[in-house]
């Protein structure tokens, strides 16, 4: 798999469309603190990282009926996206918010501009 990150987002996008409640997908570092943003910003209502067997880490995810109604990828493997603190993306004027990879970890669009940080513009939530 050449974008696990596009992956994950595409499973939360199918999971919303067919009205599940619950997902459950491969676990990563990364694809935990996508979630840990998700969830501070209120589109999802809770992860967990459970392991199904000794070799398969998961992650769980509870998703909140109607909370998202779009995701996009910005950044991808082959064209990198990145944008100063002052350049930060408003997603539909500020109802959705970008999901940011910065030096301080990864956090939301918002976030990253009251500290004043630029980065990676991961994707895109309404």
């Amino acid at each position: 798999m050449t974008d696990p990150i596009a992956d994950m987002l595409t499973r939360i996008r199918n999971a919303n469309k067919a009205g599940l409640d619950k997902l459950e997908l491969p676990a990563s570092k990364i694809k935990a603190n996508i979630c840990r943003v998700l969830k501070e910003e209120g589109y999802i209502k809770s992860f967990k990282i459970a392991a199904k067997s000794p070799s398969e880490i998961v992650i769980k995810i509870g998703l909140k009926e109607g909370a998202i109604v779009g995701l996009k990828r910005i950044s991808s493997p082959g064209l990198r996206v990145y944008k100063g603190y002052t350049e930060m993306p408003r997603v539909l004027s500020g109802l959705g918010v970008s999901i940011v990879s910065t030096s301080a970890g990864i956090i939301s669009s918002r976030k990253a501009a009251a500290l004043k940080l630029g980065g990676e513009i991961i994707c895109n939530v309404w």
